[in-house]
């Protein structure tokens, strides 16, 4: 049975605001979901259907149903949330995909959109694109007929007029010729959805056979808002500070209003041989919350059999961990940190990572030697 929340972990998980909720109030991300659904709705002139769902899913809709293998490694627990051996917190938007087509096969509409917006969960990295509960939006046109690639081109054209965009060929369980969507920013390309025509596999499980066909897009809500704002960092999109919430009801372009200075610790930890940059994000978001940390970089990976004799004692690493060297960035967003109340998170952080048996703390004010647990 893979690992699960604690009962305070799922409490806090599922008191995170969705902002794409009208009931929790407005927000831009509800306004990018309102114009998706108004330039498809208008394009194809077919009716629409909200799915809004619970957090709390079956895994079997957030991957059996959508044609996941079980032995796919996104099933691992260091990716999703695990409630009970059953349930998950919706690791995707798409997710809600399956209940909604048992819906259409029990109710059916000749030329239907889904519609499934909402906060997801994850286990991700840490830094000023990611989040551990991002917002996702599903858009699929479910029809009797035929779909094709060009229908899938003018579906991302409708989407996204005033863009330049391109679609590169991508592998997904749900999706036959699929792509993600990039879109061009500054220069470069920004990935900000995942799309395809529907599986026919994914639609016979629901109840819909041969004679029904559709398209499947995922959009990254958070990403969409922070382009179209202008906002640098994903955080910004919960802030409470007044002066930036008050931007955040609509689409206008972001006007920044401070720039505190960033406060860097580099921490050399032993962490487990196979630990990756998402086990520490969700240690450390654990440790500190996500209000104060702006960035976790691993900088430098060594395995043990490298690392010399004097440094493994320093770390109190063994045999079965590698020493990482880890960049923390700390930047609340509505104050400085002091270097005492830095080195106090550090601390908090280095605790969380570390599981080598010597220790080296920052903050010696609560009288902890600086070579001991």
């Amino acid at each position: 049975m893979p690992a699960t929340l604690s009962p305070a972990q799922l409490a806090r998980d599922l008191a995170v605001r969705d902002l794409a909720d009208p009931a929790a109030g407005p927000h831009a991300v509800q306004v990018v979901v309102e114009q998706a659904v108004a330039a498809l709705a208008g394009l194809w002139s077919c009716a629409v259907r909200r799915c809004p769902g619970e957090r709390i899913v079956t895994v079997a809709d957030n991957y059996d149903n959508l044609g996941y293998h079980p032995a796919d490694v996104t099933r691992d627990a260091r990716y999703t949330r695990y409630v009970d051996q059953d349930h998950v917190l919706r690791s995707h938007a798409t997710a809600l995909i399956p209940g909604a087509l048992r819906n259409l096969a029990a109710d059916p509409v000749e030329d239907l959109l889904l519609v499934c917006a909402g906060v997801v969960y994850r286990r991700d990295s840490i830094d000023r694109l990611h989040s551990g509960t991002p917002h996702q939006l599903d858009l699929w046109r479910i029809r009797r007929g035929t779909t094709t690639r060009a229908d899938l081109e003018a579906m991302v054209a409708a989407l996204l007029p005033d863009l330049r965009w391109r679609l590169e060929a991508r592998r997904h369980p749900y999706t036959v010729d699929g792509a993600q969507l990039d879109v061009e920013h500054e220069g470069g390309w920004v990935e900000v959805a995942e799309c395809g025509l529907a599986h026919p596999g994914v639609l016979a499980r629901a109840g819909l056979d041969e004679r029904w066909s559709g398209l499947a897009l995922g959009l990254g809500l958070d990403r969409m808002v922070m382009l179209r704002k202008g906002i640098p960092d994903i955080r910004l999109l919960r802030s409470t500070e007044p002066a930036v919430a008050a931007q955040l009801a609509d689409l206008a372009p972001y006007r920044p209003v401070s720039a505190l200075p960033p406060v860097r610790r580099d921490l050399s930890i032993a962490v487990d041989a196979d630990d990756r940059a998402e086990d520490l994000g969700d240690r450390v978001r654990e440790a500190l919350g996500e209000d104060v940390v702006e960035s976790v970089e691993i900088r430098q990976e060594t395995p043990y059999a490298l690392l010399p004799a004097q440094a493994r004692a320093r770390l109190g690493a063994t045999p079965d961990q590698k020493n990482l060297l880890v960049r923390l960035v700390l930047r609340p967003l509505d104050r400085t940190l002091s270097d005492h109340e830095a080195n106090v998170l550090r601390d908090r952080a280095y605790a969380a990572l570390h599981r080598g048996s010597v220790h080296q703390w920052a903050d010696l004010t609560g009288g902890r030697d600086s070579a001991g647990a």
